[in-house]
């Protein structure tokens, strides 16, 4: 297969049109960045802000995509999983840390996103919300663990699109101001809108996104060979489909919403007495199906990541794989005994994910600009990744600052502790780079 770029474009009509069914493994992790973290960051901006930080909102699908383009290429040229790269070209200590730094993040969302799951079920049915949880975790097992990763792409291929249909149907019952909207297209930031705008583009660019690219490409079969593929998979699910989602909540939050304090699910019922039952279940139906998606998307990361750095398989042939992966579907039943206000929790998952972002961005240019890939990385695609690197790192600095002058407790002196080991490896990364290219 002739390819023109290593860049986006290069994609004629007949191309798309012959790759539109074999897209998948971008929708897995667009699954999980139209998840309800992002969603409570959409609704807080638009409440708070009405239609000032739209522009945020397009930026962040535009980061989004550039994000997997580049995690893209690191798997299809390496055809590897990132951690046996990063162990073979950094050492087994590098490998660690990126496992943990995953791990962890993902583990933090899996037990939180569980609990919204559960709470939109409960508010759709008049379940209580724990039975969902077991019903959601035994329902993750029996799927990822006995059918695998197609099962799981199918599904969130499914999803996604469904959702995207649900939210766009929402903005034509609700009434958008086209003047306001096209006004919030230019860049501004009102006052106490940063941490908003942090996390509407820390759910974009996110360390789980990242590291399971490869692993998903993996389980197609995916080479080098499948390049135009994988990047028409990347822009039509991260650029176009996420970008539709988040641009749609955006508009009906800062339409309807005067209230930045509303959970993901109280927005959802709020709207019913403001503008009509059918927006209200289009939202919660919405809402649902975002957080299902989320669940399952991000349950496969751990066991990837995991089971690549013990040396066993990543596909349910391995039993070990699958075990792993049966149980960290079930141990997110957990997640909906939490109970309490969803958004705050939600607010500590996208801040526990900024946090450990930046280092994952580093060992992904680090491993493209060395000897790790067969083929130079564009001076495009470069840039973009550093811009990439410094919006995530200035975000993480900004989380960490501000947990140290409100005062350290336990949990916030714990992610304090994790940005800071992780900040300096970021340095050491650097240094052992630049160390190479003078040596060089």
């Amino acid at each position: 297969m002739e390819r023109t770029s290593d860049d986006f474009g290069g994609l004629g009509l007949g191309t798309i049109r012959r790759f539109a069914g074999e897209m998948g493994p971008s929708w897995v992790a667009g699954s999980i960045a139209a998840g309800p973290a992002t969603m409570a960051s959409l609704i807080t901006a638009g409440a708070s802000s009405d239609y000032d930080l739209l522009w945020v909102v397009v930026l962040s699908a535009v980061a989004g995509a550039l994000a997997q383009y580049l995690a893209m290429r690191l798997g299809l040229l390496t055809e590897r999983g990132i951690v046996a790269v990063v162990e073979e070209h950094l050492g087994k200590k590098w490998a660690w840390i990126l496992v943990a730094d995953a791990v962890i993040a993902a583990g933090v969302a899996q037990l939180v996103i569980m609990n919204t799951v559960a709470a939109v079920s409960s508010t759709i049915t008049g379940i209580d919300a724990r039975i969902w949880g077991v019903v959601w975790a035994l329902a993750l097992a029996i799927g990822l663990a006995g059918r695998g990763y197609r099962f799981l792409e199918i599904f969130a291929k499914a999803l996604v699109t469904a959702v995207v249909i649900a939210f766009v149907a929402s903005v034509f019952v609700v009434p958008i101001d086209p003047g306001a909207a096209a006004r919030g297209l230019v860049p501004s930031l009102p006052g106490g809108s940063a941490l908003v705008a942090a996390g509407i583009l820390g759910g974009a660019v996110h360390i789980t996104l990242i590291t399971m690219h490869s692993y998903t490409m993996r389980a197609r079969g995916w080479t080098d060979d499948d390049y135009d593929l994988a990047t028409l998979d990347v822009g039509a699910s991260m650029l176009v489909a996420f970008g539709i989602y988040s641009i749609a909540i955006f508009l009906v939050a800062a339409s309807v919403l005067s209230d930045p304090d509303l959970t993901t699910v109280s927005a959802a019922t709020a709207l019913g007495p403001l503008v009509g039952q059918s927006a209200k279940w289009l939202f919660l139906l919405g809402l649902g199906g975002a957080a299902v998606s989320t669940l399952g998307g991000n349950t496969i990361v751990p066991p990837f990541l995991l089971a690549d750095k013990l040396g066993w398989g990543t596909t349910v042939a391995d039993t070990r794989y699958r075990a792993l992966l049966a149980a960290v579907a079930l141990g997110s039943a957990p997640g909906a005994f939490i109970g309490g206000e969803v958004l705050g929790q939600l607010v500590l998952v996208l801040a526990v994910g900024t946090v450990g972002t930046p280092f994952a961005i580093a060992i992904v240019l680090y491993l493209l600009n060395a000897d790790a890939v067969s083929r130079p990385t564009s001076t495009l695609a470069n840039v973009g990744g550093v811009a990439l690197f410094l919006v995530s790192g200035t975000l993480a600095a900004n989380f960490l600052r501000e947990q140290i002058a409100s005062g350290v407790g336990p949990l916030s002196g714990a992610v304090t502790l994790f940005g800071a080991i992780l900040a300096v490896a970021v340095l050491l990364l650097a240094g052992k780079y630049a160390r190479e290219e003078l040596l060089a």
